[in-house]
């Protein structure tokens, strides 16, 4: 049994300027004390052809945690527009949110990003090269996030068994795009494409 439990995740000041920061604000559970903290991260994928362009936009660690309804902000700067290919600037990408404890992560949120050029332009050319970035702006499509949840050990008890639940039966890719795997994890779990607040209770 998961000891944390994300009940709520708003997407705040959206849509927004692609230079302006994400900003996050997640309601979640605990059920239990934790002896450790937990650890939040932001990713955005900068290609999803290469993972090398994945950008790691924040992270933090948020700790001692109360038992109960728990409330924060998480604000996460802009992609550094120097490590994104040009082709990858515009268009529809992914925003990860994950949180993880004593490194094992036991939940991710994803959702689609639309990057769209504000100004009109020529189709057959393209948008100006380069891009004016304060011209660009950012999408994130809140209503439908897709969430994944992990098994992992919470206690400290070793022989403690992790039972892998796979949705339908289906780990890895498989048959998904780029974008679909990092939202579901290299891992596989258990994964909603329902609100949140709908399937985190």
């Amino acid at each position: 049994m998961a000891l944390v439990n994300v009940v709520n995740m708003a997407v705040l000041d959206n849509p927004a300027s692609f230079l302006s920061p994400f900003s996050f604000e997640i309601t979640f559970e605990c059920l239990q004390p934790l002896s450790d903290d937990l650890e939040w991260k932001v990713l955005y994928v900068g290609s999803a052809e290469d993972t090398s362009h994945d950008q790691v936009l924040d992270e933090i660690l948020v700790g001692p945690i109360p038992v109960g309804i728990n409330k924060f902000v998480l604000q996460a700067d802009a992609p550094d527009i120097s490590q994104i290919p040009e082709g990858d600037v515009l268009g529809v990408t992914v925003v990860l949110v994950t949180c993880s404890y004593r490194e094992k992560e036991f939940v991710r949120v994803g959702y689609y990003v639309n990057n769209e050029y504000t100004e009109e332009y020529d189709e057959e050319v393209g948008p100006p090269k380069p891009l004016d970035m304060s011209k660009v702006r950012r999408s994130v499509l809140a209503e439908k996030p897709r969430v994944t949840r992990f098994p992992i050990q919470w206690g400290d008890n070793k022989d403690e068994e992790i039972e892998n639940v796979q949705q339908n039966g289906q780990g890895g890719m498989g048959g998904q795009s780029m974008e679909e795997a990092k939202m579901a994890g290299a891992n596989g779990g258990e994964t909603d494409s329902m609100m949140v607040d709908a399937v985190m209770e």
